[in-house]
């Protein structure tokens, strides 16, 4: 939350020396205080095409360098200080509805470690707490991204965090040198804030390669988070506040093996929201005998075709009323024809390509030719082949050409060249001159470990796809005052929203914890909140959500 669910570049990781190494690392953030205020012709049948990656990735990822002869043993033997530091504490004030608000950051890292109280992982955290307030009473939300392998950048310094990256309002690319701003629809008056990355992203390390193994997997994942919560709770005493967790991407896979698994160790939350969800994974990874991935996309092609003008006129006067049909076609003749593969007669193929067509803007050739299964490279490149850029993976509303050309490109997402720079340079002199976490460590937006996405334990292949929907489901069944607000956005093709839905169709809950489950809808991409509209009613959601979390209804 393969996910196809990526986008960019991180910093490069040089190979030092293991003295190098520690020296760097000590060198981490010391203890500070700090004050601050802050219609298109028909395109050609594809020809030859090469065969375009699978990616298991939900967020944007970076190139991943090439190892090199003796990596693996210098890796092995590389090693992270992993000595506890104290945290950097800093005061701060934002303008808020006209109110002035005064917050604290604690920005640092907690110590995850063995039963024998050994640190074997480190990991990174920008927390926000109101001034003057009750901790007992006040909400506590746990946030992050997540790839697997992306650092909570994303949600910290795009729609929740009390300064963010300055887009225009369409959440396009703004010119550099970048800059941030107040954001106007930060959380921070509704609940205290965790920004939490994933080891092995942002500032967050294991002691070394192999250690950090234990981490790299669903099931190791979990509990690292798992355990960082407890750990936060228990050392900044919030074992009494309201918690909720907010997930983006992977993240809400995370979020949901979270609230199962700390759900049985007598920690629940209040409210859980999942953006740009994903909890079954087979309604995202096609195969061979596995159509279903395919369904879910069609409405999400309607609206990126209705949004570049490449539906027929009838359908282009309302593309809301055009992705309702195209849900009714979808899970109807589109999915029966699919069921029938090769025993599917010429007459009802022929008629399955014309409305397949007719949804999302691409020729009949192309869809023909891949069997009338269209997957997210596919359409990513031809809905505007005959412009010759491609749209957007995490948000279709993107175009861009291909960078090393129209036919030569595997696969390319024009959103990572309008996000990544601006996010990455604007945190890195965030974090440092305003939070005051001074460090020589690269923050990794991404994971940096070559092959990562190799590396990742999914489980075991016995028990299906890798799944976090029976562990949601735990956790909503065990606590009856447990609510699920799903956020989705149409121009998604990395999370499709229909996908989501199908999955919390099939939690299998009794009556009356279906109404626990609430939605919200938004006209952008993965990353609802880049345009600042979208950015708005995020919050206005939210913060209705959690007002009902907490009443205790």
């Amino acid at each position: 939350m393969r996910l196809r669910f990526a986008i960019l570049i991180a910093a490069v990781l040089a190979t030092a020396a293991v003295a190098q190494q520690q020296n760097e690392n000590q060198q981490s953030a010391q203890p500070q205080q700090a004050q601050s205020q802050k219609k298109q012709p028909k395109p050609q049948p594809p020809q030859q095409k090469p065969e375009e990656p699978t990616a298991k990735s939900t967020e944007p990822m970076p190139q991943q360098p090439q190892p090199k002869p003796g990596d693996d043993k210098d890796k092995k033997e590389e090693h992270y200080d992993m000595a506890e530091v104290a945290p950097v504490v800093t005061h701060h004030q934002t303008s808020l509805d006209g109110k002035t608000l005064k917050y604290t950051a604690t920005t640092g890292r907690l110590p995850i470690k063995r039963g024998d109280g050994k640190i074997e992982a480190e990991m990174f955290f920008v927390a926000y707490t109101l001034d003057g307030q009750e901790a007992p009473k006040r909400p506590v939300t746990f946030a992050f991204n997540g790839g697997p392998g992306s650092a909570s950048i994303w949600l910290h310094m795009g729609a929740l965090g009390p300064r963010r990256v300055a887009l225009p309002p369409d959440g396009f690319l703004p010119p550099p040198p970048y800059r941030m701003e107040d954001n106007p629809y930060t959380l921070i008056d509704k609940s205290d804030l965790v920004l939490v990355d994933a080891i092995g992203t942002g500032f967050s390390r294991g002691e070394n390669a192999e250690t950090s193994k234990k981490f790299w997997g669903v099931k190791g994942d979990i509990e690292a988070f798992s355990e960082f919560i407890r750990m936060y709770i228990s050392r900044y005493e919030r074992w009494s506040s309201p918690l909720f967790l907010f997930g983006e991407s992977y993240g809400t896979t995370r979020s949901a093996g979270v609230a199962g698994h700390l759900a049985e160790e007598g920690i629940t939350f209040n409210g859980i929201t999942l953006l740009s969800m994903v909890l079954n994974f087979e309604t995202l990874e096609d195969t061979k005998t596995n159509d279903e991935p395919y369904i879910f996309l069609i409405p999400s092609f309607t609206m990126i075709a209705g949004y570049h003008h490449r539906l027929p006129t009838d359908l282009q006067q309302d593309v809301n009323k055009a992705r309702q049909q195209a849900e009714q076609w979808a899970t109807g003749e589109y999915a029966q024809a699919l069921a029938k593969g090769d025993a599917l007669s010429p007459e009802e193929r022929q008629k399955a390509i014309e409305q397949m067509s007719r949804y999302t803007g691409l020729s009949k050739e192309v869809i023909d030719q891949a069997n009338l299964r269209i997957d997210v490279p596919k359409f990513t490149h031809y809905l505007l082949i005959d412009q010759k850029v491609r749209v957007g993976r995490l948000d279709g509303r993107y175009t861009g050409p291909d960078p090393n050309g129209l036919l030569d490109t595997p696969f390319y997402d024009p959103t990572e060249a309008a996000i990544m720079s601006p996010y990455n340079s604007v945190f890195n002199n965030y974090v440092r001159n305003d939070l005051g976490y001074k460090s020589d460590m690269p923050y990794y937006v991404f994971a940096h470990e070559a092959g990562f996405e190799d590396k990742w334990d999914w489980g075991s292949a016995g028990e299906g796809f890798p799944d976090t929907a029976s562990a949601m489901r735990r956790a909503l069944v065990r606590n009856p005052f447990l609510k699920v607000l799903v956020m989705e956005g149409y121009y998604d093709l990395a999370c499709p929203y229909f996908a989501a839905n199908f999955t919390v169709d099939h939690l299998n809950l009794p009556e009356k914890y279906r109404s626990q489950v609430s939605y919200a809808t938004y006209n952008s991409g993965h990353m609802v909140y880049l345009p600042i509209e979208s950015l708005k009613k995020l919050k206005i959601d939210q913060a209705a959500f959690m007002d009902k979390a907490t009443s205790g209804q």
